[in-house]
């Protein structure tokens, strides 16, 4: 089992120095608003991807009026121990070190300490912008395939490159057909790679989502998830050929991987033109779930999981089932919020699970 025993926490956020010792399989935070349970989970996220699941920006995660942070962090799997340390100057480059020796690229590191978190804004998932839902795809296939990590940098380097150049020749007035061909073709090899896994991810992850939805939801709806992409249809160079004058016009690059998205439906139609506050929330924790598995089944291990603030979006039947599945079948470490001590004791009480109360104030 993969499991956090102990994190120090110096300028990070709201955090002046703080450490936490962790001693059992799940864990409750308590604590009112504003006391930091969010930046906690959001340290142990931080810890394991080298950045904040919540803030962009990396300099926005130090402490107000500090010149930098530093979290320590003590895994432990199997039999063995793995020390992090992350460190921000304030200068915009970031140090990792793996039982004190040094990473020399971050992205070594993505995969070793698998975790999924939920948290309240997560339901943009369901219906915001397919950002989210890219994202969604890619923090899978980066934490199970390193080559997918690499191949999505490479790709996205190069898209940058390419939008660059189109924004040129408009300024300058005149195109180089031969070296945006040249860059385009650049992109071929690493967007057929991440176009042809994130296919098979999402045959692979779809029935799941379906089955712990229907548990979640407690119906038989039809619930569907169906992969949108341009390379269904046309392979690179069609649509290159295709959008050029549009990629001319506006200045970037309308068609590729960086477009793709992820569909919901619910019996036939829009899932987020019809469904409910209370599906979206279903179908929201079964998208992550689903994601806990892919990664389990892929690891051999069950990843971390941390819940922030879901007493608040849930109501009793759908967090009793939630709760059910992640304190009791998932054998992996589970961190949970709530703003209520009382709440969370007797909750975890109920499931009978070993458990350690964690009180900020």
């Amino acid at each position: 089992m993969l499991k956090l025993s102990k994190i120090s926490i110096t300028h990070f956020k709201n955090y002046e120095f703080k450490i936490f010792s962790f001693s059992a399989r799940v864990i409750g935070i308590y604590g009112l608003n504003g006391k930091g349970k969010t930046n906690l989970l959001d340290a142990i996220y931080y810890c394991c991807f080298t950045k904040s699941y919540f803030i962009a920006t990396d300099n926005m995660n130090i402490g107000f009026d500090k010149d930098g942070f530093r979290l320590e962090a003590l895994f432990h799997h199997d039999d063995s121990s793995n020390k992090i340390i992350c460190i921000n100057r304030g200068t915009g480059k970031k140090e990792l070190s793996l039982n004190d020796v040094p990473y020399e690229k971050l992205s070594s590191h993505i995969g070793l300490l698998p975790s999924v978190i939920i948290a309240p804004d997560d339901i943009e998932l369901i219906a915001g912008n397919s950002d989210l839902r890219r994202k969604y795809i890619d923090t899978i296939l980066c934490q199970i395939d390193s080559d997918y990590l690499q191949q999505l940098m490479k790709y996205n380097k190069i898209l940058q490159q390419r939008n660059s150049l189109l924004k040129r020749f408009a300024e300058q007035g005149n195109m180089d057909e031969v070296l945006l061909d040249i860059i385009s073709q650049q992109m071929v090899e690493p967007g057929t790679y991440i176009f042809q896994k994130r296919k098979n991810l999402l045959k692979e992850i779809a029935p799941i989502a379906k089955d712990l939805y229907h548990r979640f939801s407690r119906n038989t709806e039809s619930i569907t998830m169906i992969y949108e992409s341009r390379l269904l249809q046309n392979d690179f160079n069609e649509i290159f050929t295709q959008n050029r004058s549009k990629d001319l016009l506006l200045q970037r690059t309308n068609g590729g991987i960086h477009k793709d998205d992820l569909k919901f439906e619910l019996n036939g139609q829009a899932f987020k033109n019809t469904a409910s506050q209370g599906q979206r929330k279903s179908l929201l924790f079964a998208l992550k779930l689903a994601e806990f598995s892919i990664l389990e089944k892929y690891k051999g291990f069950p990843p971390i999981l941390l819940l922030d603030d879901v007493f608040e979006k849930l109501d009793s039947e759908r967090m009793e089932q939630l709760l059910a599945w992640v304190c009791n079948e998932n054998t992996g470490q589970v961190f949970i919020t709530d703003t209520h001590r009382t709440r969370l004791k007797d909750t975890l009480t109920h499931l009978n699970t070993d458990f350690q109360l964690v009180e900020l104030n």
